[in-house]
């Protein structure tokens, strides 16, 4: 089983940039895609469902915003569409699909960049987020969630580490909120079991200023968070970079599993 995590800054850009051929040579069962910033108006076809696979989506209400959907080779048997906590789910940051005793998420976490206000609205959802994946551990069922979590966990997770320990993605307060998702609650970061050394090859998202990319300093903020049992099912995963389909790159994981 092939599993894709994606933030698109924009599907319409990066089908443009020829995401939906690359993505039709993958063979992938389920891709997590991040940032639409788009409505359901705005897909067209090939967006909506591209060849061999369903497409499903959470979208935001504001337009040109946030938004998060799943591609699927295979029908889910529930599709749930946001956390029920109203401000969140008006931004279009959390979409289930459950197969069998699977549950797959496609989660986008705000970023806390751009102001104090953001940053705040960062903090106020790792709050009320944390009891939804307590949840998920109670329930039995294999989860994984794939998404761009926006913080870089460890040093070894972003280049400028030193210079970034003040700003939003990499601050002591998040860091060690996603330590408790993992130390606490038990869920695994399957990249970083699977390559625990990994530094400048495991980068996800690199900024667009100060040749960034060309330079290749980049963080780690796209994961593949899962339960132990289909964690332990990883095989292999990579990080697609010979072409760019936007400012982050695919996280693709292949799993020893069925649906």
């Amino acid at each position: 089983m092939r599993v894709i995590s994606l933030n698109l800054n924009g599907i319409r850009s990066a089908a443009g940039k020829g995401l939906y051929p690359w993505l039709e040579n993958q063979n992938a069962d389920l891709v997590c895609l991040q940032e639409l910033k788009a409505q359901a108006v705005d897909l067209s076809p090939e967006m909506l469902n591209p060849p061999k696979l369903a497409g499903y989506f959470h979208h935001a209400e504001k337009k040109g915003y946030s938004g998060v959907g799943i591609y699927t080779r295979h029908r889910p048997d529930r599709i749930i569409e946001g956390l029920g906590i109203p401000d969140i789910d008006a931004e279009g940051r959390y979409l289930e699909a459950q197969f069998g005793n699977l549950s797959l998420i496609s989660l986008y976490l705000p970023s806390g960049s751009s102001s104090e206000e953001r940053q705040a609205a960062k903090f106020s959802f790792m709050e009320r987020f944390m009891p939804h994946l307590e949840n998920l551990v109670a329930s039995g069922r294999e989860v994984i969630l794939c998404g761009d979590w926006n913080i870089a966990h460890r040093e070894i997770d972003l280049k400028n580490w030193k210079s970034n320990r003040k700003n939003s993605g990499f601050l002591p307060e998040e860091r060690a909120w996603i330590t408790e998702v993992f130390d606490r609650l038990g869920f695994v970061d399957v990249y970083r079991r699977l390559y625990p050394d990994h530094t400048g090859e495991a980068y996800t998202w690199w900024s667009n200023r100060g040749q960034a990319w060309a330079r290749n300093v980049g963080w780690r903020i796209d994961y593949q968070i899962a339960t132990p049992g289909i964690a332990g099912k990883a095989k292999s995963a990579f990080v697609y970079k010979e072409q760019r389909f936007s400012d982050h790159a695919p996280l693709v994981v292949d799993y020893e599993w069925e649906l």
